[in-house]
């Protein structure tokens, strides 16, 4: 028997263990950075002492308004000072945080309203009709409306709804959080993209939110004060976690409501923005900015890109304009990024094309996770040689809780001791991995989610369509969009304005077809659609 056989007197303890959660950052930055700047949106700014007076207030008039522990409080809000409170006040009450996209239609709204059973949405006044629309058609009652009015992007308030601001004055600043006692508890719900038909609601805990934070701290290399701008949607896996992190630094949280390049260098020059996180699609903005958009700043950007490989020579083009780009990877099961491309001073020595590309994958793991690999139908690891393709892997503490009422989904991601991302790569010598194909038709379009299935489903619905298949066609705008290659009925007669029209009407903005091309699909002897096929006549159209 080795000496700690025996462990009387060394229990865990309140001494000695706290559950993990990323509610600690804030309390202890309202203590050790109070007069230093935790928001800014405009020219309305909230120091960390501010901040934490707002959260409190903000949890308090959730609890007096009926949430318990446990809830669901969902908002539709888009990147505001209102959003990133709702990340710590939401949860300070014991209650789940439900980010939901603006960009959905009302029916997947109404579903995740449904399905997460939110008793109250905070709801930007610009997507009021959607909430409204969406609360109109759930099976129950449906979420309890706060409005969030933006009066400095022209959104004032309505009058029809109980005012944010209100209802801050609702509570009180002094209010005890509610912290989590297991820090397996829930503490978001993020719903997929529909990339299988109808969104999964991803169930993240408290400690896999929390080191998070910490990997993310070490993986960007950064420093105390980081000026953070926010470009990635907060409802996006909470933002990669980007807002629960920032008291860790006492860094300031640059609110952006509308995606520019023009905004995104004035944030720059104006507030000193030293990091953010967003889509190629953000990457192209700033590197084909006019001139009058463009500001002179004498600091190094680092930038944290994903949704999509980007291009080599986009990559080579921003970099030059005096910002550093790191290509990470992850889901929403994932929390965000859980690999990264880290740079190797060896490579210094490669040319720009090969450095570019070099850049371009997807990586390693983050400090928090245990393993991310890829592996063959076995479930055996493949050869690390850049050639053999398997499915992406991972095991770690920041893989979520599973899908919410949805064991079966949950038991399948899990199979074999690790979650299954559903998508194809390749593994280097150097263990760096790298995406070489998506399983399930997934379309990456401007960093969202597109189900080829979805979409299908929707043409095939219109009554002229006899057959079709939708694939990513690339777009230099949105890195890829969905592009539906359609079969009509005998005798039938449709446009590809007609289409369009009629798959607008029934999705979101960035499911619906950029193009729709007419002929007959390529088929196996069985009748299965050869999409291969579609997907190489799409890249020459």
């Amino acid at each position: 028997m080795g000496w700690m056989a025996d462990e009387t007197g060394l229990e865990r303890t309140a001494a000695n263990y706290v559950p993990l959660t990323p509610l600690s950052h804030l309390n202890r930055a309202a203590q050790v950075f109070p007069a230093k700047e935790a928001i800014v949106y405009g020219d309305r700014r909230f120091t960390y002492l501010q901040y934490h007076n707002r959260v409190s207030q903000l949890a308090s008039a959730l609890k007096a308004r009926g949430v318990c522990p446990g809830d669901v409080v969902a908002t539709l809000i888009p990147n505001l000072p209102a959003q990133a409170e709702a990340h710590f006040g939401v949860p300070a009450c014991g209650a789940v945080l439900n980010t939901i996209n603006t960009r959905l239609d009302v029916a997947t709204v109404a579903h995740i309203f449904d399905h997460g059973e939110a008793k109250i949405v905070l709801c930007d006044t610009q997507f009021l009709d959607l909430a409204k629309a969406a609360k109109a058609e759930c099976i129950g009652a449906g979420p309890e409306i706060i409005e969030v009015a933006d009066n400095t992007a022209g959104f004032p308030a309505s009058g029809e709804f109980t005012e944010y601001e209100s209802l801050l004055t609702e509570g009180q600043s002094e209010f005890q959080w509610i912290m989590p006692e297991d820090e397996w508890e829930s503490l978001a719900l993020n719903y997929t993209s529909g990339t299988t038909g109808r969104p999964k609601g991803v169930v993240y805990h408290h400690r896999g939110a929390y080191l998070m934070t910490m990997g993310t701290v070490i993986s960007w290399r950064m420093q105390m004060g980081p000026k953070f701008l926010a470009i990635v949607p907060l409802f996006h896996c909470n933002g990669w976690n980007h807002t629960w992190m920032m008291p860790v630094l006492g860094g300031t949280v640059v609110c952006c409501r509308d995606i520019t390049a023009g905004a995104i260098y004035d944030a720059i020059a104006d507030e000193g923005v030293t990091h953010f996180g967003g889509a190629p699609i953000v990457l192209n903005l700033i590197v084909n900015a006019k001139d009058a958009e463009r500001r002179d700043f004498d600091h190094t950007v680092e930038v944290f890109t994903a949704g999509a490989p980007p291009a080599p020579a986009t990559l080579e083009a921003i970099e030059q304009l005096g910002f550093n780009v790191t290509q990470v990877y992850g889901l929403t099961e994932t929390y965000g990024h859980v690999t990264e491309c880290l740079w190797d001073e060896v490579w210094n020595a490669e040319d720009q094309e090969k450095k570019s590309a070099l850049k371009s994958r997807q990586g390693v793991a983050f400090p928090m996770m245990e393993r991310v690999s890829v592996i063959d139908e076995a479930n055996a690891p493949v050869p690390m040689d850049g050639q053999t393709q398997g499915e992406i892997v991972m095991q770690g503490n920041s893989v979520m809780k599973g899908y919410f009422k949805n064991p079966e989904a949950t038991a399948e991601a899990f199979a074999g001791g690790h979650f299954h991302s559903g998508d194809i790569a390749v593994q280097h010598p150097d263990s760096h991995i790298q995406i070489a194909d998506r399983a399930k038709d997934i379309i990456i379009s401007g960093g969202e989610n597109v189900s080829s299935v979805e979409v299908e489903g929707v043409l095939m619905a219109h009554p002229a369509v006899l057959l079709c298949a939708v694939v990513a066609k690339p777009d230099d705008k949105w890195g890829e969009v969905p592009c539906a290659f359609v079969e009509l009925k005998e005798g039938a007669q449709a446009s590809p304005e007609d289409l369009i029209s009629h798959a607008r009407s029934k999705l979101a903005g960035f499911k619906t077809p950029k193009m729709v091309i007419f002929q007959e699909l390529p088929k196996t002897s069985t009748g299965k659609i050869q999409k291969f096929e579609l997907r190489t006549q799409a890249k020459s159209l």
